[in-house]
């Protein structure tokens, strides 16, 4: 009777693990896996930052940036061009170029498109 016992807790511990297997798979492909591509994605979104475009920060203020440093923008807020706050690269959330280099963008595909 011991040699069945031995068996079938055998049959137990490797069932576990498949499980175990499993929900590590899916924990990677769910959770880990997106999280790192976001964090790519925004690591190159901050990269190619330039003076004069357009951000919306985490706190959800519209500003312009006019000037840059290492981890460190100074972005102008509304019209008046007095509102002036440096803040980290960090804070920002979204970027919108320029409409003049939307512009160029989308004439160059139209040549491309026209050949």
């Amino acid at each position: 009777m011991s040699i069945l016992a031995e068996a079938s807790s055998a049959g137990a511990w490797g069932g576990m693990i498949v499980w175990l297997v499993i929900l590590f798979a899916f924990m990677y492909f769910f959770m880990i896996r997106p999280q790192q591509k976001e964090t790519k994605r925004k690591n190159a979104m901050l990269a190619e930052l330039a003076i004069g475009d357009t951000v919306l920060t985490t706190s959800g203020f519209y500003g312009t940036i006019i000037d840059l440093s290492d981890d460190t923008v100074i972005v102008e807020f509304g019209n008046n061009k007095n509102c002036r706050i440096p803040m980290q690269r960090a804070a920002i959330s979204a970027v919108e170029k320029p409409e003049e280099s939307v512009a160029e963008k989308t004439d160059k595909k139209e040549k491309k498109a026209d050949k």
